[in-house]
């Protein structure tokens, strides 16, 4: 098939990187920097494979890429994408959904999302995403139009979704499932609750409307167990097995920031100072942050 068929509208050609030239030529923008990362060649590999209309393996290069950072929003984009050209709405669906919960700002995935919802009969969803869009964005009359589909407008919604965030008393206990391992555990103040998964070395992260996504997968995490956040949105992780401490900041950058601990258990943070407690030597460590 004709890859100028399979492109129907602007969005698409937005995210899968395809810039219109001035004399209606195709070219390709790959994503080359001086310090490609693996995840950028599966990347690239997926826009390949999308060129010459190798719609999966597009997709299980994509998949690789985000397998490998579990933040990039163009992968996810472009993935969900072809699943929804190829009519598998419910997993596109959930495709963009996961760049809402990384990205809300990404008012063109929390259209598609919305899109989605209605289109599946999801449309109290679909309103609640409809209510994230800001009346600024340059996606304003696409989410206005579809909110009059819904029989409302994103003034009502925006309205309603500010009443159903007000601190309620919970009606009943909860359970999160499938989680390998937990250890730590904390949440952050926007709501958000980070848990470790000491087997698999992963940091899960669960939003206040109990979508569980994985928020960080590095070589550098050996062994996480106790977790805290910081006021700035920063995440420490005692990492036991590679007997140090790790900080993550708001943007995804991860550092050593205390090393030579011998197995880090606990982490505590008070007046700037941060407290780890040492299995391997019977101590407490204070570290001012």
């Amino acid at each position: 098939m004709n890859i100028k068929n399979l492109l129907k509208n602007w969005q698409l050609y937005k995210k899968l990187t395809f810039v219109m030239l001035a004399f209606g030529m195709i070219s390709l923008n790959y994503s080359f920097a001086d310090n490609m990362t693996e995840a950028k060649l599966q990347y690239n590999k997926g826009i390949d494979y999308y060129k010459i209309g190798q719609y999966d393996r597009s997709m299980e290069a994509f998949r690789r890429a985000i397998n490998l950072d579990p933040n990039y929003i163009d992968a996810y984009y472009n993935l969900g994408s072809i699943l929804e050209y190829l009519g598998q709405d419910e997993a596109a669906l959930t495709v963009f959904k996961q760049i809402v919960v990384r990205k809300p700002t990404d008012y063109d995935s929390v259209y598609k999302a919305a899109e989605l919802s209605k289109k599946l009969g999801q449309d109290e969803k679909a309103k609640a995403l409809l209510a994230l869009i800001p009346s600024g964005s340059y996606i304003n009359p696409k989410a206005q139009a579809l909110a009059k589909e819904l029989n409302t407008d994103l003034q009502t919604l925006k309205y309603e979704q500010q009443i159903k965030e007000q601190p309620q008393q919970p009606s009943s206990n909860g359970v999160y499932e499938n989680i390998p391992s937990p250890t730590g555990l904390t949440t952050d103040n926007n709501g958000n609750i980070f848990v470790a998964g000491f087997s698999d070395n992963i940091i899960f992260k669960i939003t206040p409307t109990g979508d569980k996504v994985i928020f960080l997968k590095d070589k550098k995490l050996n062994g996480p167990i106790g977790l805290i956040s910081d006021d700035k949105g920063n995440l420490y992780i005692a990492n036991y097995n590679a007997n140090n401490v790790l900080k993550v900041d708001d943007t995804g950058q991860i550092e050593v920031i205390v090393a030579d601990v011998i197995k880090p258990y606990g982490l505590h943070i008070s007046n700037g100072t941060l407290f780890i407690t040492s299995q391997g030597s019977n101590a407490i460590i204070r570290y001012k942050l």
